[in-house]
């Protein structure tokens, strides 16, 4: 009685170490992914309205700006720089670490390449000198917490490099908190980044918050949206309902 006994266990002991061999192999795959290729990235804050909604999910590309260490887990000191490097083209909306804080990704928009002078000016984005180009659209629609709706002017910025577009500015020209700032000389190896939200976006404007990002601190390019929903992060129950059909598999711009 004993031998079918043994073949039972066996038979069982095989099949866990088959599933965990599985869950292993599994594993492995999904951080080279993770690390070299594709990053999953939620949308926690509104500064990226309207290009990005709180309840977005993206991928960030990886391999786009080459590797720093940032681009692995934890961050670990195992080298300093880039390796296989390519650099950021004005517009470009990216995923970094701040520079201030090492343990918090941002998403913004690459506004100011080494070199450049950045300067807000009654509102106005100004590159080496020059204003960019700014034209009125239809109003943005959104509600507030309490359900309140708002509308906010919304206009298409095109860039010094031809990329044109959309930011809010919810305050009148002039009379936002940002805008009206020094000239800002990004440095060497550095990028100015800066949120579609204007009037809402804490970024390179704000030294002692972000500043100058180092081209070390980027993660990678938002390339694609591959969900969108309206429900909170907590509330997985009701993420279907309130999805956001129109926003899936949209490139990001």
């Amino acid at each position: 009685m004993s031998l079918p006994t043994k073949r039972l266990f066996g038979d069982h002991s095989d099949k866990v170490k088959k599933e965990i061999r599985g869950f292993a192999v599994a594993f492995v795959i999904a951080m080279i992914i993770r690390t070299f290729f594709y990053q999953p990235f939620n949308i926690p804050s509104g500064s990226m309205i309207p290009t990005l909604l709180i309840g977005d999910y993206l991928f960030v590309s990886k391999f786009t700006y080459g590797y720093s260490r940032h681009s692995f887990p934890f961050g670990p000191p195992i080298f300093s720089g880039r390796v296989m490097e390519h650099s950021p083209k004005q517009g470009d909306v990216v995923v970094f670490f701040n520079p201030k804080h090492d343990n918090l990704d941002y998403i913004k928009r690459v506004i100011g390449l080494p070199g450049d002078r950045v300067q807000v000016k009654e509102g106005i984005l100004y590159i080496n000198d020059k204003p960019v180009t700014l034209e009125r659209i239809e109003d943005y629609h959104t509600v507030d917490k309490e359900g309140h709706l708002l509308v906010i002017p919304q206009y298409t910025e095109t860039l010094p490099n031809g990329l044109k577009h959309k930011i809010l500015k919810s305050a009148p020209f002039g009379q936002g908190r940002l805008d009206n700032t020094a000239v800002f000389t990004v440095p060497e190896g550095h990028y100015f980044m800066m949120g579609d939200n204007r009037d809402n976006s804490s970024d390179s404007r704000v030294m002692e918050m972000v500043g100058y990002v180092p081209f070390e601190n980027l993660i990678g390019r938002a390339e694609i949206l591959f969900f969108s929903t309206e429900a909170k992060w907590y509330e997985p129950w009701n993420w279907l309902f309130a999805l956001r059909y129109n926003r899936l598999l949209e490139i990001i711009n």
